[in-house]
């Protein structure tokens, strides 16, 4: 089969990606636009691939994306393009609603377009794969033992999340009026390798080996519910190639840790393989400093997986353990992509000089 991927060149696209490419037969299609948070180099491993092929296309761009679907008469679209990160939201709402929703909306209508012109087995085949976020269900508060359903109500407390939720009704409508066959996930945080480091775990380990402040929001007690990226993409693809369409599945690693426990963590695995420390340090945890919490913080996120994990087979097969010290290995073994990402010379990549377009 033929996969369109938006935001391949993401944290969780790239993985996805990468995963498809290399562990089975299908073709991708990656469309991305290339911001701050899509690198190329996330993807060297497949970009001379016969069965890859990159479009740096905008999703809010609709005549780019009509010709891409004609080039590439995709069979499944998997819906990862987004603004995803809540502290840059809170600066730049504007940019998550032309992203996620106006992009959502407008990729939805190509879709739409290029499945109205398909065969009725071609139909059969397809599927718009919405991929989504546990925030739009809002804060679980930290007193309860509660968890996010299928069945949720939508209370979403950042322009982020907001953006996520509306992009989220968008898709269910488009099956409803439009009868778009349609696929919803939504997943609890992520982490593993690649991953851009404005995020928690990224951040934490590479200002760690630099000797820099650890800053926790608030008192740290904030609780997630973390998911290696691998373990996402193999969720990603049972809903696809055995969800029922019109379905929502949430995919989480039921692995609930408070912030300031998992930066902690991250300092003992760094206190194993990097005992040798920057000038001044003597311990990573001496590092931990509290700063005032982000305005509108969700205190808890928690996830039900038991639907997919009853219908479809899927489950997490990481350990929160393993996962993190893998990670921790990974960006220590990867310094230059570290670097390229830190210093913003990745941005500067000559795009004509790479195998970018090509048949899938």
């Amino acid at each position: 089969m033929k996969l369109l991927v938006t935001g391949g060149a993401g944290f969780i696209g790239s993985a996805l990606v990468r995963h498809l490419i290399h562990h089975t037969d299908h073709c991708v299609v990656n469309v991305d636009k290339l911001t701050y948070a899509g690198n190329l180099d996330s993807l060297k491993s497949v970009s001379a691939h016969d069965r890859y092929c990159f479009e740096r296309v905008d999703v809010c761009n609709a005549r780019e994306l009509e010709r891409v679907f004609l080039q590439h008469q995709p069979d499944v679209v998997m819906h990862l393009a987004a603004e995803s990160h809540v502290d840059r939201s809170i600066d730049e709402p504007h940019t998550f609603i032309e992203t996620n929703i106006a992009g959502t909306c407008t990729l939805l209508e190509a879709s739409r377009r290029y499945y109205c012109q398909l065969s009725q087995k071609q139909r059969e085949i397809f599927r718009f794969h919405h991929v989504s976020t546990d925030e739009v269900f809002g804060d679980l508060g930290s007193g309860s033992s509660a968890l996010f359903s299928e069945q949720s109500t939508y209370h979403p407390s950042s322009p982020y999340s907001a953006s996520k939720a509306a992009s989220d009704h968008l898709v269910y409508a488009w099956y409803r009026t439009y009868r778009l066959p349609i696929v919803i996930t939504h997943c609890s945080n992520n982490y593993g390798p690649f991953q851009f480091p404005e995020k928690l775990i990224p951040l934490t380990i590479l200002n760690a080996l630099q000797g820099k402040p650890l800053k926790i929001y608030g008192d740290g007690s904030q609780i997630r519910d973390w998911l290696h990226v691998d373990d996402h993409v193999g969720g990603l693809l049972a809903a696809i190639f055995q969800g029922k369409v019109g379905q929502t599945y949430n995919i989480g690693g039921s692995c609930e840790k408070r912030n300031i426990d998992v930066i902690a963590k991250i300092c003992e695995v760094l206190e194993v393989l990097v005992p040798e420390k920057t000038s001044g340090v003597r311990n990573y945890k001496d590092l931990m400093v509290h700063v005032p919490d982000r305005p509108g913080h969700d205190q808890r996120y928690a996830i039900d997986a038991s639907k997919i994990e009853r219908e479809l087979g899927w489950a997490p097969k990481r350990s929160f353990e393993s996962g993190i010290r893998d990670t921790v290995l990974w960006y220590l073994n990867n310094e230059a992509w570290c670097r390229r990402v830190r210093d913003g010379s990745y941005l500067t990549i000559q795009w004509q000089d790479l195998p970018l377009q090509r048949s899938a």
